[in-house]
């Protein structure tokens, strides 16, 4: 499924904090959206799952308005993992999960036995399923990422949109999640704040700076020194990585001037 960007604008307490983004992921891209923080980038997500409208702008699924979609009809469509989540509530790993497959339920909201086996499948393949008894709010803080993709993976939809999926997550499973969302085989626009797993698994790069896209492509054409060096601050030292030829960065502070 594609999903489209039109012109999106975010106005907020009389201020902008998103001017004009235009942005498309093609069906089963991986789309990723850096910047530095405050930036713009939570904020655009938002947009795309709904938690907020645009002041200006349409963001389209396949051509539909993504607000103008039935709660249901959305939520059939994407699933979203957003940067904070609620977890007071003493719900166990698996009820968690199987929140994910509420917009599939009949009239009746009963789960079927189909739903069990979905919700199962989704925590054995982020290698969570030990954890389907435990209460969610006793979990780490990896642990509870796992379960969360786990609950966006048993919602079945064809775009995913994470905001930092990697967050409390150790590089092992920094690099198992990527993979996995990346292997999906649905349309990915996950917000990064790591530079070089950004590098290694997007298709394509949007490079967000005050509320703007600065610059797009793929991310060998994107992450130059003189890009990282304007938005982030940083001397950044491009090298290729030994096996797979993707662009790998070493950071510096740039020189005092």
């Amino acid at each position: 499924m594609r999903v489209d960007l039109d012109g999106v604008c975010v106005d907020i307490a009389g201020n902008r904090l998103v001017a004009d983004v235009r942005l498309r992921a093609d069906s089963g891209q991986f789309v990723g959206v850096v910047g530095p923080n405050g930036s713009g980038k939570s904020t655009l997500l938002r947009c795309v799952y709904r938690a907020l409208r645009p002041s200006a702008g349409v963001v389209r699924l396949d051509g539909d308005d993504v607000h103008a979609l039935s709660a249901r009809e959305g939520a059939r469509r994407l699933a979203a993992l957003p940067q904070e989540s609620v977890s007071e509530f003493g719900f166990t790993a698996a009820e968690v999960v199987a929140m994910g497959r509420l917009p599939h339920r009949g009239a009746a909201g009963r789960a079927g036995g189909r739903d069990a086996e979905i919700c199962a499948e989704a925590l054995a393949r982020v290698g969570a399923a030990h954890l389907a008894e435990r209460a969610f709010p006793t979990l780490s803080g990896g642990e509870k990422q796992r379960v969360l993709i786990a609950r966006a993976l048993a919602q079945q939809p064809r775009v995913l949109v994470l905001d930092e999926p990697t967050n409390h997550l150790d590089i092992a499973q920094q690099l198992e999640v990527l993979a996995l969302v990346r292997g999906a085989g649905v349309t990915v626009l996950a917000a990064l704040h790591d530079l070089d797993l950004a590098a290694a698994h997007c298709d394509v790069l949007y490079v967000v700076a005050g509320g703007r896209v600065v610059a797009s492509g793929p991310p060998g054409d994107v992450l130059t020194a003189e890009l990282l060096a304007e938005v982030f601050g940083v001397r950044a030292h491009r090298v290729p990585h030994p096996e797979t030829g993707a662009p790998r960065l070493l950071f510096d502070r740039l020189p005092a001037s």
